[in-house]
C-alpha cells in the first residue's frame, strides 16, 4: 500500500543555495545523519547528478537505493523515481522550492514510499514522518549555517 505525504518548512537562504545543497549528493553524509554512503552513478549533460545509490540507515539496519532524478523544472522543483531499492519497492518523491521573502525559500518535500515489506499503518506513518521532519531539518541546518556556496555543485 503507498500514499503520498508532504511537509513544509522554511529555510533561511535563496532558493539557488537551497537548490545546490540539495543537489550536492556526495556531500550528504556530512549533514543528514541516516545517509552513511552516496555514489553518483550517472551524470547529465551539465554535470548534475542523474543516478545516484544511497546507503542509509532505517528501521536499525542498513537499506540501499537508487533514485533517478528529474531536472526538467529546476530549480523550482527536484523529483525523483527509485529504481533499484532492497527494503523499499517505491521511495518517489520531489522537493518544490519557492521563494518565501527576503532571502527566504519554502520548501515542500512530497515523499511516496511502498515497502515490500508490510508494516502496521500507524509504523509506516510514524516512520515517513521522521524521515521527512529529518531531512528538512538537516536540511535547514545545512543551508542556515553554511555560506552561499562558491562552487558549482559536483
Amino acid at each position: 500500500m503507498q500514499e503520498q505525504v508532504t511537509e513544509r518548512m522554511v529555510i533561511r537562504g535563496s532558493l539557488d543555495h537551497c537548490f545546490a545543497v540539495l543537489i550536492d549528493f556526495e556531500l550528504y553524509p556530512e549533514w543528514a545523519a541516516d545517509i552513511k554512503a552516496v555514489a553518483v552513478e550517472e551524470r547529465d549533460a551539465e554535470g548534475r547528478p542523474v543516478r545516484v545509490t544511497f546507503r542509509a540507515a532505517a528501521f536499525g539496519r542498513s537499506t540501499s537505493y537508487t533514485l533517478l532524478y528529474d531536472y526538467a523544472e529546476a530549480p523550482g522543483r527536484l523529483s525523483w523515481i527509485q529504481v533499484a531499492g532492497d527494503l523499499t519497492r517505491r521511495l518517489d518523491g520531489a522537493y518544490v522550492l519557492e521563494p518565501a521573502g527576503d532571502d527566504a525559500t519554502e520548501i515542500r518535500y512530497d515523499l511516496v514510499v511502498e515497502l515490500k515489506v508490510p508494516l502496521p499503518g500507524f509504523v509506516k506513518r510514524r516512520a515517513e514522518g521522521r524521515i521527512m521532519g529529518t531531512a528538512l531539518r538537516e536540511l535547514r541546518a545545512r543551508v542556515e549555517h553554511e555560506e552561499e556556496p562558491l562552487r558549482e555543485p559536483r
